[in-house]
């Protein structure tokens, strides 16, 4: 059986950047997971003594609180800096970006509209810097909802880009004003855009990385339209060595949180089935 990994997966800019900047920060602690990866945030934990707390209280004065790639919400994220906690910003800069939107279109009285999952913590965040924004997931939200004539509309960064133009073309006749922003990030599209072509070509599909890492859903998602044969799993201790019994090409590809080592302990361990 051949196996072949997806032309782009794995960590992206965002993740990089947050992981250097917790190797950088020994003796700190995240509030909130890192990323969606718990082996990952182990590796730093046994490797720089990064903790991880969800707990805002456990930070004391000068006690040093990296922030999740995720973000956090703008409260919460003032309540560190009265505290006088030392803060140190992990959050993805293309998370900052809609958050930033929200900030300023809400304060130019647009109504805001977010696509993406209202109990994801990036959208706990960037609905924070908003006043009053509408958290959305289908075009059937949005005919529940009472919005000004002016909407300015943004997306989850790992959301699919169809769905989201699904939602953009349902308010752009109805109403006078939509500004569209586009969220989503370049990492995201070209992750979702090469497990497509790759689960059109393979028998059996694997996906690595955290059962609650939404962009890994999305990979998934998309291999499973395409290959019937496709699993979501967090390392190589989820294989089951039936999944590769007569089949000719196994693709793979990873969320935006799975580090390089989990993917090769994953090809390994195939390896080893199939030899």
């Amino acid at each position: 059986m051949q196996i072949k990994l997806a032309q782009k997966y794995g960590f992206c800019f965002g993740v990089k950047r947050a992981i250097k900047i917790a190797e950088e920060n020994q003796n700190s602690a995240t509030y909130g997971p890192l990323i969606h990866n718990a082996n990952e945030i182990a590796r730093l934990k046994d490797n720089f003594n990064v903790a991880l707390t969800n707990d805002l209280s456990d930070f004391k004065v000068g006690d040093t609180a990296v922030i999740r790639t995720h973000g956090i919400p703008k409260e919460e994220l003032s309540k560190l800096h009265e505290g006088q906690v030392n803060v140190i910003d992990a959050t993805c800069p293309y998370v900052t970006k809609p958050q930033q939107i929200c900030e300023e279109m809400s304060r130019e009285g647009y109504s805001i509209v977010i696509f993406g999952d209202e109990k994801h913590p990036e959208i706990k965040g960037v609905k924070s810097y908003a006043d009053g924004a509408h958290v959305v997931t289908d075009v059937a939200d949005l005919k529940t909802l009472h919005l000004k004539e002016k909407i300015a509309l943004v997306a989850q960064t790992t959301r699919k880009v169809d769905e989201y133009m699904e939602i953009a073309n349902y308010l752009i006749p109805r109403y006078k004003e939509v500004r569209v922003f586009n969220t989503i990030c370049n990492a995201t599209f070209e992750n979702q855009e090469a497990v497509e072509v790759l689960s059109q070509e393979a028998d059996v599909m694997i996906v690595i990385g955290g059962k609650n890492s939404s962009n890994t859903k999305q990979l998934f998602s998309i291999a499973l339209a395409h290959c019937p044969q496709s699993y979501h799993i967090e390392d190589e201790n989820d294989l089951d060595a039936s999944w590769f019994c007569d089949k000719e090409l196994c693709g793979i590809s990873a969320g935006a949180s799975t580090p390089d080592w989990i993917i090769q302990n994953v090809v390994n361990a195939i390896k080893g089935f199939t030899r």
